[in-house]
């Protein structure tokens, strides 16, 4: 029986306060250090007009990288996922409209004050402090309140990078395609964009002289202390969910749901059979920012796929024998990112070529080959990592042959359903997806064995089994225990019955009396 709403939300309740004051965090962090940065740019580059002009041109020119952009460059960068790199990116995103205020405000304090204020005999620095900042605060606090409530709505894309916040039901609301877990995401989103600003106009009002009000005066001083507090205590508490007890074992996922439910799977065995604690960091965009995580020590372990190793993270080129790509990609990432990779779990989610079942009996399509007729006038869709991978898009045309009239990119949770309605004529499905039958698509065969064998192994630090070596023996437990069949079956319960990837894990466990 489906949840209803409020079910809905008494069960996530608790994790929803937690982002709530992950996105505060992430937010107030942010713009408190772009106040720090912002307004000093703004009055430095009232020394002359070539210096506002370069200072305006560069943080112009850092509000117009695509936000996913700055992040995944960030990450590179520092090498490491989380807040830190979510924190830097945001701050540089609310640099333009503090510092354009800060100089705008400064700049319109008539020349008549300023020049009363040098006629008493004011310095630079007091008729600054004293005078224009005074005067231009308004203005100033303006271009805060801009730059918090931008904060707010680009910091969803930090979820991305394991950064935490709101963002985090909606990444997993689009992997999932469940329209509750988006909107559990972008309202209270919305909602705390109104009160961040609401809280800076307050703080506004407390720091403005100019203010009157009609309250007695004392009152008038706590008023003006309360809202000063305000985003103080905001902070505090968001950069306080982000302060705790280190979790002894970090588990990932990818952002689709068989990750997922393979990486609860992981996480609930560690967590039953030893008395480790276990944080999981689902939902890391792709491949290679999971990757990276694993091999920079912020993670120390996730679901990974032979075939995947072997192509996108190793570059070497695809072979169709399972046991010399799992021997290759053991040895490989043994020796150069101190990983071992355990025994594959059983299954073998293989990318493959899905056509609408109706369009191939109707014209004979059981090959991949079969398409090479059409294929000019045929729309694709596919992820944007099957269309940039070696074992992807690329090396697909490189090895038939011929190419589609049109290729475009999907979010893997609205593929299937834009192959089922006709939108495209040919997707890239993984081949143990429940939504194969779902949406009444078909698989033709790889004729010409391009595609390598893609079976799920867990990939673990080497550091992480030397501090705890049990957990390679409780790891080893889902060795070789799941089939296509019974995966393409619970990815069904997930994407198609709109449940839980964690249930769906536990389930799963419970049945084969891994856990209690």
């Amino acid at each position: 029986m489906d949840q209803t709403w409020i079910e809905f939300l008494r069960e996530r309740l608790p994790e929803l306060w937690l982002r709530v004051g992950q996105h505060l965090g992430l937010t107030g962090a942010s713009t408190a250090l772009a106040i720090l940065i912002g307004v000093p740019l703004g009055v430095l580059a009232l020394d002359s007009r070539a210096t506002k002009g370069m200072v305006l041109s560069a943080v112009s020119i850092l509000q117009t990288i695509p936000s996913l952009a700055l992040l995944t460059l960030l990450l590179a960068l520092l090498d490491r996922i989380g807040a830190v790199p979510a924190i830097i990116a945001l701050t540089l995103y609310a640099l333009l409209p503090i510092v354009r205020n800060t100089i705008t405000g400064l700049e319109g304090v008539p020349p008549g004050v300023m020049n009363a204020a040098e006629g008493i005999g004011m310095t630079r620095w007091q008729q600054l402090c004293m005078v224009q900042f005074p005067l231009a605060l308004p203005v100033i606090i303006a271009g805060i309140r801009t730059a918090a409530v931008i904060g707010v709505g680009v910091a969803t894309l930090s979820a991305f990078i394991g950064a935490g916040g709101l963002g985090q039901f909606i990444t997993r609301g689009l992997a999932l395609d469940n329209h509750r877990l988006i909107l559990l995401g972008a309202i209270p989103s919305a909602i705390l964009a109104l009160m961040v600003d609401g809280a800076l106009a307050a703080v506004g009002w407390a720091l403005d002289p100019m203010q009157k009000s009609s309250r007695p005066p004392a009152a008038t001083r706590i008023a003006r202390t309360v809202a000063l507090l305000l985003p103080i205590v905001a902070l505090a508490s968001g950069m306080a969910t982000y302060v705790g007890t280190k979790p002894n074992v970090v588990v990932s996922s990818k952002s689709f749901s068989e990750s997922m439910i393979l990486a609860h799977m992981m996480a609930d065995l560690i967590e039953a059979k030893t008395d480790l604690s276990v944080e999981r960091r689902f939902c890391l965009g792709g491949t290679m920012i999971c990757h990276g995580a694993l091999e920079s020590g912020e993670v120390d372990l996730y679901p990974e796929y032979t075939g995947t190793a072997l192509t996108a993270v190793l570059h070497e080129p695809a072979t169709s024998d399972p046991v010399e790509v799992f021997d290759t990609v053991a040895a490989a990432y043994h020796e150069q990112f101190a990983v071992k990779v355990l025994p594959p779990l059983g299954i073998n989610n293989t990318y493959a070529i899905a056509v609408r079942s109706s369009e191939a009996k109707k014209k004979g399509w059981t090959r991949i080959s079969d398409l090479r007729a059409g294929a000019e006038g045929m729309m694709a869709g596919w992820t944007s990592e099957f269309a940039e991978r070696p074992d992807g898009y690329p090396g697909l045309v490189k090895h038939y042959g011929f190419e589609f009239g049109e290729a475009v990119d999907f979010d893997a949770s609205l593929m299937y359903e834009a192959a089922s309605k006709g939108e495209v004529d040919v997707i890239a499905a993984y081949s143990t997806d429940g939504r194969i039958d779902a949406y009444d698509l078909v698989l033709l065969e790889d004729d010409q064995h391009f595609f390598p064998p893609y079976y799920a192994v867990p990939v673990v630090r080497e550091a992480t089994l030397e501090r705890y070596p049990q957990l390679e023996e409780v790891l080893n437990l889902l060795a070789g225990r799941l089939d296509n069949e019974t995966m393409q079956r619970l990815n069904y319960e997930v994407d198609g019955h709109k449940r839980s990837p964690r249930e769906v894990a536990r389930e799963f466990l419970m049945e084969e009396g891994l856990i209690p």
